[in-house]
């Protein structure tokens, strides 16, 4: 007779660590069997007045509603079986579950027979369901999509550097999938060695988080995973530690030392700084960076701290090559002022009295015009309309709710809102509920959204890396999206600038792939002839793109204005 030798429980969730995970880490733990058993979109919302659910999951087009009840050592009672059908309510769900730690008291039990009786199943996960969930569950989250061949070889070529070097860099443009990269990279590191501890930086306590639950995607369940900020300090670091610079830090001069380190948004590292003292402190520990936006504006080259990229794809690549989406992107300029050119071309001007001049302001109703005509020649409209502040956002938020039915739902996205709030709007946004956004920068960074088929810009950025940050929220492909609109209502020279820059790169890129001709042009002026008369001026005017305000500029004689 055979005995069947029983699985090791996780170390993450026996009673004592249930326990001890308290409310928070009971919440975080939910997420992550979440994700293992298939469902592709979680978003945490717990907090207060989070309408009785902690957890918003979707599943296919289901939304699931998860009411989490941790406990010392009591069972739950009814009031949470209340909160779950209050949730199941308000939020449309078509499933629901109360989970906690312990147990059911009978009241509460009562409570969900009385329910189910009515036709609202509440499914029920005390600690000993949960414990045999992550038994059964895949070792790994399930794979959605295979690694594309770039990806492949981006891993190769890291894991190479890193093995010859002790160091590597990856530049991946946004939507290419950096973090996949470097969620691979740690993988194969514990596989080689399952007891490694892995440091995983960041310079934000949010990015932090979304780092965490990013790496269990490509982490077996076997590994423990926790997050190391100014809030949260676990009481061990075995495993995976996803952690802001400052406590990373911290923690390594008190003894920390992790076998591998990877660092995100790498450009925030500097020649010197909190990064360069922890790598200093930590020298002979392997680490890599991954970043989008390789530029930094003190002009410090990343790759004397990193080595040269180990793989390198930009964003003219990856829509050259189908990684990305496609785009139209209209850049409207019917707002040029040519008289002041005209009459006074032949005087220099800084760039900031230029764009004073050169932009006539544009009135909100021509702005909403423009957007209702790309919303309603796309499939599907998912749309976010990049402002300049939040007061702007929520102004222009209004203006769009107003302006139409199908817009009633618009909703303002920004640093003002808590992060609860941030993730029940983008879980909305997700669905379709919300179809409209608007928002300052809360999407630059560790955002994912790659439904939104239609990007407005109606901000001045003068960053290269924040513009390529936000172009790159609508460039992931998703099911059913075709291309991506893009409408900027330019005011600011360097902006046109930028844009015909990646044009020409996007053709280059096409020449280089024997594609010119098969593709339609991506970049393109509501107004051919000032878009050529920028075009022809623009193609001399060196390094416009990343010029000061102060910088003086003047348009050739040979313009031929009449």
């Amino acid at each position: 007779m055979t005995v069947t030798e029983e699985p090791q429980p996780l170390l993450w969730l026996t009673p004592i660590a249930l326990r001890d995970a308290g409310p928070v880490g009971l919440v975080k733990n939910l997420e992550r069997i979440l994700l293992h058993l298939g469902f592709d979109d979680v978003r945490i919302i717990d907090g207060a007045n989070d309408g009785g659910a902690d957890i918003l999951a979707v599943r296919g087009q289901e939304e699931w509603v998860i009411q989490s009840k941790w406990s010392l050592n009591k069972p739950i009672n009814s009031d949470g079986v209340d909160e779950v059908d209050e949730a199941f309510g308000r939020f449309d769900a078509s499933h629901a579950i109360l989970a906690t730690n312990q147990s059911l008291s009978k009241p509460g039990q009562e409570r969900v027979k009385q329910l189910t009786n009515i036709g609202l199943r509440i499914d029920v996960w005390n600690g000993e369901t949960i414990r045999a969930v992550s038994r059964s569950m895949p070792d790994y989250v399930p794979v959605t999509r295979e690694n594309r061949d770039y990806q492949l070889e981006s891993k190769k070529a890291l894991i190479n550097d890193i093995d010859k070097h002790g160091r590597g860099l990856l530049m991946l443009a946004t939507g290419l999938g950096k973090t996949v990269v470097g969620g691979e990279v740690i993988a194969h590191y514990l596989r080689q060695k399952p007891g490694m501890k892995v440091l995983v930086l960041s310079h934000l306590k949010e990015l932090s988080a979304q780092l965490e639950r990013a790496m269990w995607r490509h982490i077996p369940k076997t590994v423990p995973t926790q997050l190391l900020t100014g809030d949260f300090k676990p009481s061990t670091l075995d495993g995976l530690t996803a952690a802001t610079i400052e406590t990373a830090l911290k923690t390594v001069h008190e003894g920390y030392r992790p076998d591998l380190i990877m660092i995100d948004e790498a450009h925030h590292v500097g020649e010197n700084g909190q990064y360069r003292a922890l790598l200093d402190l930590l020298e002979g520990v392997p680490y890599f960076g991954v970043t989008a936006t390789p530029w930094r504006g003190d002009e410090f080259d990343l790759t004397h701290l990193f080595g040269p990229p180990s793989m390198r794809v930009g964003i003219a690549q990856g829509m050259a090559e189908g990684y990305l989406s496609q785009v139209d992107y209209q850049i409207l300029v019917d707002n040029f002022n040519w008289d002041l050119v005209k009459d006074q071309s032949k005087y220099g001007y800084s760039i900031k009295e230029l764009n004073r001049s050169l932009f006539l302001p544009q009135r909100d109703a021509e702005i909403v015009e423009n957007i209702r005509v790309a919303w309603n020649s796309t499939v599907g409209p998912r749309a976010i309309m990049f402002c300049q502040t939040i007061e702007h956002s929520e102004d222009f938020a209004a203006l769009l709710r107003r302006s139409d039915p199908e817009w009633s739902t618009t909703t303002a996205l920004h640093s003002g809102l808590s992060m609860q709030q941030r993730q029940i709007v983008l879980n909305q946004f997700r669905l379709g509920r919300t179809p409209m956004l608007t928002c300052v920068d809360v999407l630059n960074e560790g955002v994912d959204v790659p439904d939104v088929n239609i990007i407005g810009f109606l901000r001045v950025t003068h960053s290269r890396r924040i513009f390529i940050q936000q172009l790159g929220r609508g460039l992931r492909l998703a099911q059913n999206k075709t291309s991506l609109k893009v409408l900027d209502f330019v005011t600011d020279i360097r902006r046109v600038a930028a844009t015909l820059n990646l044009r020409r790169e996007l053709e280059g890129e096409r020449e280089r792939l024997e594609l010119t001709g098969q593709v339609a042009e991506g970049i393109r002026f509501s107004n051919e002839t000032t878009g050529a008369l920028l075009d022809s001026w623009i193609e001399d005017a060196a390094d416009l793109e990343t010029s000061a305000d102060e910088v003086r500029l003047q348009f050739p004689d040979s313009f031929g204005i009449h």
